[in-house]
């Protein structure tokens, strides 16, 4: 059902990048806030246990690539400094690619609160945000965010932006951990997580591939179209939203 009718909806899922908050901030602030701060914070923070953790899921995820015959960069186990320096170089070699590695978005998430916290990044946030989340809280509408983005990182840019707190109106987050965001099966796990008719829930995106799977799910789409996106190509089937002011 892909209706262009919002009558009837029970949640709105949001993507992040393109749609709730301008490409250029994550890319041109977040990103590379992400490297710069990279080997010092796994230097700060390598002997906390979810960071052996953490980098036990980068070294699988290595393995797993080198298996798949890509040109991953040399992983060193012993001594423990290299496998720190292993660990930041193969980060380093996923950022490049905009690999969506859960394991980096999870390590990008915490240099980023950190980031947060010490008032050097705000989240950035498109003007017509905050206004549409009072219109669909008081609407009695869910508000969900999925967003290849840890969820730590994605409850962050909302504690922390612009417009103030506004992490509480989006009670729920989710990752790749759910899926990959073009498997339709991401987006029945998340109507049965919210426990919404897929029918019901309204996803918006700038990506098409993105709201193809959704739509697949039975979910109504938009395709959002903010300053900086890319233009789409022609035939997607998606009805377009230009500003969340136009979603009641």
């Amino acid at each position: 059902m892909n209706g262009r009718s919002t009558t009837g909806i029970r949640a709105i899922l949001l993507d992040i990048e393109g749609t709730t908050t301008p490409i250029a901030f994550v890319v041109e602030v977040l990103f590379p806030y992400a490297r710069r701060h990279l080997r010092r914070h796994i230097e700060q923070h390598a002997t906390l246990p979810d960071y052996e953790s953490l980098f036990d899921r980068l070294r699988e995820d290595h393995r797993e690539k080198q298996r798949g015959g890509e040109p991953v960069p040399v992983w060193v186990d012993r001594p423990a400094a290299a496998r720190l320096s292993s660990a930041a170089t193969y980060a380093e070699w996923l950022m490049d690619r905009d690999s969506k590695s859960t394991a980096l978005k999870d390590l990008q998430g915490k240099i980023w609160e950190e980031g947060y916290e010490r008032g050097e990044l705000v989240g950035e946030v498109f003007e017509d945000v905050p206004r549409a989340f009072e219109r669909w809280r008081a609407n009695n509408v869910q508000i969900g965010i999925f967003s290849s983005g840890s969820v730590l990182a994605q409850q962050l840019l909302f504690r922390y932006s612009s417009a103030g707190d506004l992490s509480g109106f989006a009670p729920r987050y989710f990752d790749t951990t759910t899926g990959p965001k073009t498997d339709v099966d991401s987006y029945r796990r998340i109507a049965a997580a919210i426990a919404v008719p897929a029918e019901d829930i309204l996803f918006v995106s700038d990506t098409t591939g993105e709201l193809d799977a959704a739509r697949a799910s039975a979910m109504r789409t938009r395709l959002a179209i903010r300053p900086g996106n890319i233009p789409p190509a022609p035939g997607h089937g998606h009805p377009v939203v230009e500003s969340f002011d136009n979603l009641n």
